[in-house]
């Protein structure tokens, strides 16, 4: 197929700009969903009357549902997204973009969702769907799973759709809790995994920063001694990169503390980890939960993130640790080739 698209576009390119455009336009609605004829104009920048025209032959097709309530995807338009997806990223360029990245940081592998987060915030759904796709590929009964919090952590949650039961496998956070907002927080977000999946799961009731004494004390407590040690043998890592000075600020830390972080070139955190752009340490939280050599030594390290905003922490991570997955949209990935 891929052959006869090549051929296609020499000879027909119009026919390739105008697959591109319903694949567009099949994949916004399933991101968005309900959604209006108008407010599918204006995110995707496609006039009224082309969208009109492209929806109406979409739902004579059986891809799409139009209700009052707005325009929702078919299961048959969910398969279709699914079966071309291998075939649309070779023709817009993205697999090429992806050996790209993959050569230039040394990683093990690098997935590309099509769009720019920075136009269009819903992508965030898509890049997370793609992170947990690439994870039940990889996961096996059995395996103990460590996952960090955050928002796009909580996206990848919910775009689990596991067909089997993992009732061999654990699901344990990578750290306690950040910030005030439970929803995202890792505890909540194993939770949830682990009803998806069918598996064991082991919260961690403790803040994220300590003081020295204090964590010493409370990792002497069997059930939070037991989750660290699962945590210490994780098979699989799936994780959120943050910016420095974003991460310093959701932490709550002094300002006088966050410039300090800041002037020693901090560009990115994880696990309580703040490290410049070469990749080196400059500063440590006291914290409770995976650790650094941990990181470095898990088989699966999965860095999922949207937002160009962050490609220089990503650049740094994988300095850090080569042995990682990252999944991102196409404006970041291209973010990520610019920089040095």
């Amino acid at each position: 197929m891929k052959n006869l698209l090549k051929i296609q576009q020499k000879l027909i390119p119009q026919v390739i700009e105008l697959m591109e455009r319903r694949y567009a336009i099949l994949r916004q609605i399933s991101l968005s969903e309900p959604i209006g004829r108008r407010t599918l104009s204006n995110m995707m920048e496609i006039s009224e009357r082309v969208i009109r025209s492209e929806t109406e032959l979409l739902k004579e097709q059986g891809l799409i549902n139009v209700a009052v309530s707005g325009m929702t995807i078919t299961e048959e338009g969910l398969n279709l997204l699914s079966e071309l997806k291998d075939v649309m990223n070779s023709v817009m360029g993205l697999s090429k973009l992806q050996s790209r990245i993959k050569d230039k940081l040394g990683i093990k592998k690098v997935i590309v969702v099509p769009g720019s987060y920075e136009k269009n915030e819903t992508l965030l759904k898509d890049v997370a769907k793609h992170g947990a796709d690439y994870f039940l590929s990889i996961i096996k009964d059995g395996n103990t799973v460590s996952i960090t919090g955050g928002s796009t952590m909580l996206e990848f949650a919910n775009s689990l759709k596991a067909d089997k039961k993992y009732i061999e496998t654990t699901i344990v956070p990578a750290r306690g809790g950040v910030g005030k907002d439970v929803e995202t927080q890792s505890n909540n977000i194993v939770a949830k995994i682990g009803n998806k999946l069918g598996a064991n799961y082991r919260l961690l009731h403790i803040p994220d920063e300590l003081g020295v004494e204090a964590m010493k004390t409370i990792k002497l407590e069997p059930e939070i001694n037991l989750t660290l040690n699962y945590i210490k043998q994780a098979d699989i890592l799936v994780f959120g990169i943050g910016r420095a000075d974003q991460m310093a600020m959701r932490r709550k830390l002094p300002q006088e503390k966050v410039e300090e972080i800041l002037a020693k070139g901090a560009v990115g955190e994880a696990f309580g980890h703040y490290f410049n752009k070469n990749g080196e340490i400059v500063y440590k939280l006291n914290t409770v939960g995976i650790e650094l050599e941990t990181f470095k030594s898990i088989e699966h390290s999965i860095a999922i993130f949207a937002g160009s905003s962050k490609a220089e922490a990503v650049v740094a991570m994988s300095k850090i640790n080569k042995n990682i997955v990252i999944v991102t949209d196409e404006e970041s990935a291209y973010k990520i080739l610019e920089l040095n």
